[in-house]
């Protein structure tokens, strides 16, 4: 499904912009980001199992979630909710518990374009060494893999009886 991801990383920069274009309108995808069920679903790779432990959609509010791979690996991330105002923007921060310490500060932007949303997702990290090291863990090739099992999710739901 062509969900016309991008990511960009400017060297020398402290960000990464992450753009997808989705076939729906934008309150639906911005449920997707607000509703565990629906994380649960589309958030990492198909390879993973992910479980929403924590969920607190308000500013001070925190979030984690748990992947588990087939062997029972547990890998888990989590942050704190600064902003949220419904369906345009998310403000959070995001840290991987294997590597504590280095939190970043995603700003997710829902707009609505001809045919559906365009979210913007920037990531702004601590140094240009933490970033380069998300990059290193195949960050794109996970982010796209989301962004592909949401666009899934969302034509279905598109085409669920209202």
């Amino acid at each position: 499904m062509d969900t016309q991801f991008k990511m960009t990383a400017n060297p020398c920069t402290q960000e990464i912009i992450t753009t997808c274009v989705f076939n729906a309108p934008r309150q639906m995808v911005f449920t997707a980001f607000t509703e565990p069920i629906i994380i649960e679903r589309w958030w990492g790779p198909r390879s993973l199992i992910t479980s929403v432990d924590t969920f607190d959609p308000y500013p001070g509010g925190s979030w984690r979630y748990i992947q588990r791979d087939a062997r029972g690996n547990e890998y888990s991330f989590r942050g704190v909710f600064h902003d949220i105002q419904s369906p345009e923007r998310i403000v959070q921060t995001f840290e991987y518990e294997g590597t504590p310490g280095h939190v970043l500060l995603d700003t997710i932007v829902f707009e609505e374009i001809a045919g559906g949303t365009l979210v913007r997702d920037q990531s702004v990290f601590q140094s240009v060494a933490d970033r380069d090291a998300m990059l290193a863990e195949n960050m794109e090739a996970g982010a796209s893999e989301s962004m592909e099992r949401l666009a899934e999710i969302l034509a279905s739901m598109m085409r669920a009886p209202r």
